[in-house]
């Protein structure tokens, strides 16, 4: 079985598996329930791009910085949506740069913790660029992110991501895999929803 069908039986396991909790025929208290509610936000991240040049896999004497954003859709408490955009432009080591475009699932796992805390989970598909060294090529390729964090509710609509860590897998990055991870902190703004 490939990767990418391994990555995507894995987050659609992820969608459909109830816990023992949620299928108790019990009404959720009204602290636990979810409703509809869109979070938009940036990031600000450092990562090790895993490439160092050449065309040849392996870790960078740098990190590269950037900026990105995101959205958070949630539709129930087990249907969330993640969508995400990274550009890591800066501290750059030979002009190579790497871009970020994903989609997929994530998961609050409790609202009602410890000051507000929030622990998360989250699969994400979608691709990667690459500006390699001295801006001789440019690729795009497959990005599989596997991460997750902390998200913390102030009193207003605002949302702090103090925390959040991201472990890439590219598999079809030139001639083998790529394995960018990093982590980035930011603030959101709920839009829709309480």
């Amino acid at each position: 079985m490939s990767l990418k069908l391994r990555c995507f039986a894995f987050a659609l396991v992820l969608l459909l598996i109830p816990t023992a909790k949620s299928s108790q025929a019990q009404v959720v208290p009204s602290a636990y329930a979810r409703t509809f509610s869109v979070t938009g936000g940036g990031l600000g991240s450092a990562f090790q791009p895993d490439y160092a040049g050449n065309f040849v896999r392996g870790s960078a004497p740098n990190y590269l910085f950037g900026l990105g954003g995101y959205v958070d859709v949630h539709f129930t408490r087990w249907i969330e949506l993640e969508a995400e955009g990274r550009w890591l432009r800066f501290n750059q080591l030979n002009d190579i740069h790497e871009d970020n475009y994903l989609l997929g699932y994530e998961h609050h796992f409790n609202r009602q913790t410890f000051f507000g805390f929030t622990p998360y989970a989250k699969v994400l598909v979608g691709y990667g660029k690459m500006n390699f060294e001295f801006n001789d090529a440019q690729g795009s390729f497959t990005d599989v992110a596997y991460g997750g964090g902390l998200d913390v509710r102030t009193h207003s609509r605002f949302v702090l991501r103090p925390f959040d860590f991201e472990y890439q897998q590219w598999p079809n990055w030139v001639n083998s895999s790529l394995h960018p991870y990093g982590f980035s902190a930011g603030i959101a703004y709920r839009f829709l929803g309480r």
